[in-house]
């Protein structure tokens, strides 16, 4: 297994959320869902980059302080996207030497042990560029596209698409990737990079070009019920505080 870099992406700002401070640092079972997955990486990369709002940067700060951990902290200066955010890292002091990212959206407080070891465990054996973690639900508003094969196609995001979540497969913002791979898409200028409604820079519209580029591209159902868990609005947290 190579060495791993873990990237956090907690520039929310939590105001969807009606929250006054970055949503990350919201508190699930008595902790803030940072905390959750520090700990959680901590077998990985004892001292993960986490991509921060400029109001978020010094409570963030605050909170690792608080609770002993270490971080690379890089501020995504105005709210551009997730693929704008991602593309901080190049900022990073790790950044020349870092070959293969775990990269998790930073309001998902319940991912389990199992799922991190088997996504990195895959990507490695398979010699993956991108594998990403999924389930199969009711309601998803991520929607992975297969084809006969069952190899994956694409992801489908249905705000920027404007259709309503259906059921199908969905990822759950747990991925590993090449850094180089991945980070020369990003800076492209290709289809789907800006959202419909958003405008904002996306990131899994570069899954898309991987596979139409033959890159090697996974999706692994694997995701349990506590893994899919996710702060968009207080609500859907309400059973966890």
């Amino acid at each position: 297994m190579g060495k791993v870099k873990v990237l956090i992406a907690a520039a929310g700002r939590g105001s969807r959320a009606g929250l006054p401070y970055p949503k990350t640092l919201f508190q699930v079972h008595g902790r803030p869902i940072l905390i959750h997955l520090m700990e959680l990486m901590l077998p990985y990369d004892n001292k993960p980059t986490i991509i921060v709002s400029p109001s978020g940067l010094k409570p963030i700060q605050k909170c690792l302080s608080h609770y002993g951990f270490q971080a690379e902290l890089l501020v995504q200066s105005n709210p551009r996207g997730m693929g704008d955010a991602v593309l901080c890292f190049e900022e990073s002091d790790d950044s020349a030497d870092t070959k293969d990212i775990l990269l998790v959206w930073g309001d998902i407080p319940f991912i389990q042990k199992n799922t991190v070891k088997s996504l990195v465990k895959y990507y490695f054996d398979m010699k993956n560029d991108f594998t990403f973690v999924t389930k199969k639900v009711d309601l998803a508003y991520t929607l992975i596209s297969r084809n006969q094969k069952n190899k994956v196609l694409q992801v489908i995001e249905s705000r920027e698409e404007g259709f309503l979540p259906q059921s199908g497969e969905r990822d759950i913002g747990l991925f590993m990737f090449n850094k180089n791979v991945v980070f020369d898409l990003l800076k492209k200028d290709l289809g789907g990079k800006y959202g419909k409604k958003t405008r904002e820079h996306g990131f899994l519209y570069i899954i898309k070009h991987m596979v139409a580029q033959d890159y090697n591209v996974d999706a692994l159902p694997i995701a349990t019920n506590s893994d899919l868990i996710s702060l968009n609005s207080l609500e859907d947290l309400s059973d966890y505080l």
